[in-house]
């Protein structure tokens, strides 16, 4: 519940930068010389570009949300089988044995979003963030029944 307060937070506070940056760009449009229109206009584009990003991630995390509470419905999420240090932290190694079982169990059903979903958290927790979001839209097309691009590499 944290993470979606501070979520939530950082985006109101993006979405008023946002706001912020677009008035500017007005401003320096309406100023009327070339030069300011041009910077302007490049000012405007940042707050686009921003808002994209912004709900592009949010959809994102929607989604896996929601398969994460389907998952849940079903008895399927995967369990916290990790061996932490006395900080906290993810041991290297009992993370790398639990990828290696979703690995494989991806490997033995390619076309199931829950096998692709568990492994996205197995990513997660050996912290290779790229691959975890990977796996994830992977989950997620196939949950949806949206075409999957073949895996590169």
């Amino acid at each position: 519940m944290r993470a979606k307060i501070t979520y939530f937070v950082l985006a109101a506070v993006l979405v008023v930068y946002f706001v912020l940056v677009g008035d500017r760009g007005v401003l320096l449009i309406q100023e009327g010389t070339p030069v300011t229109v041009v910077f302007g206009v490049a000012v405007l584009v940042m707050p686009l570009i921003g808002a994209w990003f912004l709900w592009q991630t949010t959809q994102f995390a929607r989604s896996a949300d929601r398969l994460a509470r389907e998952l849940e419905a079903e008895g399927g999420l995967p369990v916290d089988e990790l061996v932490r240090t006395p900080g906290g932290r993810i041991d290297r190694d009992s993370a790398d044995a639990v990828f290696a079982k979703r690995r494989a169990e991806t490997e033995q059903s390619p076309d199931d979003w829950r096998s692709w979903f568990r492994l996205a958290v197995a990513y997660h927790d050996a912290r290779d963030t790229a691959r975890a979001r990977k796996a994830m839209q992977r989950a997620i097309a196939l949950h949806d029944g949206k075409p999957v691009r073949a895996a590169r590499g």
